[in-house]
């Protein structure tokens, strides 16, 4: 996949903009220096970002006797974005400012095998945006377990859902007459970190996922990958042991397989460390106790996937890795395995490479997903079509003056 300067222009544009909406005025220098760029980039952008009605410029800041900084500041705080998680059991939902935290969350049980499931989606979804306020809504992002063509499309192929060429975008689209964009749930992720978490001071990083699946979004010179069919980055179906447990792809001995949350279930019941009705809270508890073979699943575990990475962070060299997901709630048990294996796995001069392990909330995954809209209005490369095209012309009307036309 070709890697285009303007790509990296437009995360920084989005950067800048949540910035300004999280934190308020800056001047110029102050966001260089937040933002990782330099002066003259930094310049170059609020330039475009003015001329296109997005930014104004205000007071100058109180001078420590050098020159006086001009303040520049969002032409318009309206706005807000809608992010959607899928899985197979349940939907979260949650409503983002502009600068994208957290207005309000929920979940809602949902069934992704029901034959009425995209219906039943658009009523929970729009029950979700009826108690929100009357802000301009700016769009809707989809994250999910899968595969999706290209954001703008949302065509989805999921074996975690069991589902093959379900056609998300075009459906919520024609329900709501609203933008839709569609993208697999950890490149998602990836887009929220690159905009507010610890992944807006690199331009290399891998952001790692551990719970119901495995999975990967990769960074790379700020841009996120997504290959051919948007497919980049699962992780989960690395084949690590022939003839292992069946996967939920078809193949047999994936890391998903050994390492993903049914799995561990599944050998915790065999093993009797847990009963056979209880699940992951109850396999976390007791190696929180101190049960030797609870901890001891976590540590092998990490083991494994400590030794993928190796192997993946040979192939990318990262800047850093961030580990995410709901697995993350046991990772002190996970690590006492993944240190090791990462460690002895890698080349010498690989490892030191940082690995960053994050808190983790479910509504994560669906502000990710909400990430997608509001990075869409600078997308050069395409990838959000139409409909990012649609989320940038909502954004410039709201930031028109009042009685001009947008």
């Amino acid at each position: 996949m070709a890697l285009r300067p303007t790509s990296r222009t437009d995360v920084n544009r989005s950067a800048i903009l949540a910035h300004l909406g999280a934190h308020g005025p800056a001047s110029r220098a102050d966001l260089a220096r937040v933002l990782n760029v330099s002066p003259a980039l930094m310049t170059s952008l609020t330039k475009d970002l003015l001329a296109e009605g997005l930014l104004v410029e205000l007071d100058h800041s109180p001078s420590q006797g050098g020159r006086p900084a001009r303040m520049l500041g969002l032409a318009s705080s309206a706005g807000r974005a809608i992010g959607v998680k899928v899985v197979a059991d349940h939907v979260a939902f949650v409503e983002v400012g502009i600068e994208g935290t957290v207005r309000r969350s929920a979940s809602e049980p949902f069934d992704a095998s029901a034959t009425t499931l995209l219906a039943d989606l658009a009523v929970l979804l729009r029950r979700f945006i009826a108690g929100g306020s009357n802000e301009p809504l700016l769009g809707i992002g989809v994250g999910v377990p899968g595969s999706v063509d290209r954001q703008g499309n949302g065509l989805v192929d999921s074996a975690q859902l069991g589902w093959q060429q379900v056609p998300v975008g075009a459906t919520l689209r024609r329900e709501f007459s609203l933008p839709v964009l569609v993208e697999n749930n950890v490149n998602a992720l990836a887009v929220a970190e690159r905009l507010y978490g610890v992944g807006r001071q690199h331009e290399n990083f891998l952001v790692v996922t551990i719970g119901t699946g495995v999975g990967a979004g990769i960074v790379v010179d700020g841009v996120v990958l997504r290959g051919h069919g948007g497919g980049a980055g699962e992780i989960g179906h690395i084949p690590v042991l022939e003839d292992g447990p069946l996967c939920s792809c078809g193949n047999r001995g994936c890391l998903e397989s050994l390492i993903g949350e049914a799995a561990l279930v599944r050998r915790a019941r065999e093993q009797a460390v847990i009963g056979g009705g209880s699940g992951m809270s109850a396999l976390r508890a007791a190696a929180d106790a101190g049960d030797s073979a609870a901890s001891a699943l976590f540590s092998e575990a990490g083991h494994l996937l400590g030794r993928a990475l190796a192997g993946i962070v040979h192939t990318l060299d990262p800047e850093i890795v961030i580990v995410l997901g709901e697995g993350t709630a046991a990772w002190s048990h996970w690590s006492f395995g993944f240190e090791p294996a990462l460690r002895s796995s890698l080349m010498p001069s690989r490892r030191a490479v940082p690995v960053a392990v994050e808190t983790w909330a479910d509504e994560s995954w669906a502000q990710g997903a909400a990430a997608i809209v509001l990075a869409t209005p600078f997308d050069s490369e395409g990838v959000a079509g139409d409909q990012g095209r649609l989320v940038r012309a909502r954004l410039v009307e709201q930031s028109a003056p009042t009685g001009e036309p947008s």
